[in-house]
């Protein structure tokens, strides 16, 4: 099993840190992992790209993932970026938005790739545990429940090893559950 995901978002969303816990929390079950950023401009707001990749075997690829199995899009505003959101997303592969509502144009694509759409309102999530738009921590509750590949318990004990502080740990877990409890298909 080789499964890889891109993460979509802008600089300052915490596009890196969701990539680094999934791997993390895929670690903690005993897979190989490969987690790897890619930046425009080193700026807050810049495009930015993240890659994991998880396998039960040892991963000898250490470069971007062209022909993701999923693909998530941390910000909201980016889901009119259609082109490369969904550049090389294989058929029958996974989407998860950041988003109340689904662009459609964005939809009408990803159900020409025969693509399971999933999405949640991140922003809310955010503004409501963190006081602003911190979307990475939610959408990777969304992603875990809308994929399956790892576990609830394993991601909230990676957010447990990555950050010290225990309100960050307390509120980034009470983001990550809200999101895994109200992200929904799309059907």
């Amino acid at each position: 099993m080789l499964y890889e995901v891109r993460w979509h978002g802008r600089g300052g969303q915490g596009v890196v840190t969701a990539s680094d816990l999934l791997a993390r929390a895929a670690l903690l079950e005993g897979k190989y992992v490969y987690h790897a950023p890619e930046f425009g401009p080193e700026r807050r707001g810049a495009p930015v790209r993240a890659y994991t990749r998880i396998s039960d075997e040892p991963i000898e690829q250490h470069f971007g993932i062209y022909n993701p199995d999923a693909i998530v899009v941390i910000d909201p505003g980016l889901q009119r970026a259609y082109d490369t959101i969904l550049a090389g997303v294989k058929r029958g592969g996974l989407l998860v938005v950041n988003a109340k509502e689904v662009d459609g144009e964005l939809l009408r694509r990803a159900r020409e790739l025969e693509l399971k759409v999933w999405s949640v309102d991140a922003f809310t999530i955010a503004l409501d545990v963190f006081g602003r738009p911190l979307y990475n921590t939610p959408m990777l509750g969304a992603f875990t429940k809308a994929s399956g590949l790892v576990k609830l318990e394993s991601v909230l004990e990676a957010v447990k090893e990555r950050f010290k502080s225990p309100e960050i740990v307390e509120k980034n877990i009470e983001a990550i559950k809200r999101a895994f409890g109200e992200v929904r298909e799309v059907v």
